[in-house]
């Protein structure tokens, strides 16, 4: 499975912090926000990423990220030119997903909770259709939203919807099958002369092939569109690393549990890291792991 990490936002709710980088680049806590819609691609075991910027940011991205060997990934980018929507994701990647099913995540996305990983994998295992989570909130008008029958069987979705049928928001993280290419190249923009990611998953829908995941109360999903939201995340991060002692979105710690790089390629990397909590962090976990 290839995946995608859509960052093109603008960030104009975040100006004028992000006038000077891309708010995917900003810092949530103690590491760019771009580490963590990373880091769930990583925990579902794709390697092969395609990260999609806007033009002025290409470059900051490639400096900051990479190749992507030093964590074991293959990540090549891409632009996006006009602001088209979410689901152009797949007309601009339309060659790197080439035959092969696709992972969607947007770059401004925290999700962390216990059994993810669980979650995860039982979602790739649906081959063919639409996978998206599901997640309750208590403002579903700024999100697309899915209602449910009574047996839980999702049976509509609607964009921001002035009177939400339910309060279950349709997280930034998307699993597809090979369809999702063609299925993108049919949509029409809509009012807001975007091609709808709601829009595409109504069609799995309406095929009979959309899942969805529901993700519990005991899980956290941050969309970091906002000053405060930002703030909330870094909140959320620092105190579940104090509480916790570990790294939330830590790259290098997922890459050596996947087996994506070796222990002594990390020790390599390490030897050249500055001292910091961090890096410092990865130090006791490597003594603790011998």
């Amino acid at each position: 499975m290839k995946g995608i990490i859509l960052a093109a936002g603008a960030g104009t709710r975040l100006y004028p912090a992000s006038l000077p980088i891309s708010k995917i680049l900003l810092p949530v806590y103690n590491k760019p926000m771009i580490y963590y819609p990373l880091s769930v691609l990583m925990q579902a075991r794709i390697r092969d990423i395609l990260i999609i910027t806007n033009p002025e940011d290409n470059e900051n991205f490639k400096r900051v990220l990479g190749d992507g060997h030093q964590w074991g990934l293959n990540l090549s980018y891409a632009v996006q030119h006009v602001k088209r929507g979410i689901a152009d994701a797949f007309i601009i990647g339309k060659d790197f997903i080439g035959k092969e099913r696709c992972a969607l995540i947007l770059g401004d996305n925290i999700f962390y909770g216990n059994g993810f990983e669980n979650i995860l994998k039982k979602s790739l295992q649906n081959k063919t259709g639409a996978t998206v989570f599901a997640y309750e909130v208590s403002d579903p008008e700024r999100f697309g939203v899915v209602a449910f029958d009574k047996k839980g069987k999702a049976i509509s979705l609607d964009e921001k919807p002035r009177n939400p049928k339910s309060n279950f928001a349709v997280t930034g993280l998307y699993f597809y099958d090979n369809q999702v290419v063609k299925l993108a190249q049919r949509l029409q923009p809509s009012y807001r002369g975007e091609l709808e990611i709601t829009d595409l998953n109504r069609l799995y829908l309406q095929k009979g092939q959309l899942h969805v995941s529901r993700l519990d109360r005991g899980f956290a999903w941050l969309d970091t569109g906002t000053h405060e939201t930002v703030l909330q995340a870094s909140n959320f991060v620092h105190t579940m690393q104090i509480n916790q002692g570990v790294e939330i979105a830590c790259l290098e710690e997922i890459a050596l549990e996947k087996g994506f790089i070796s222990r002594s390629q990390l020790l390599t990397r390490l030897k050249k890291s500055p001292k910091n909590n961090y890096y410092d962090y990865l130090k006791e976990q490597l003594q603790r792991k011998k």
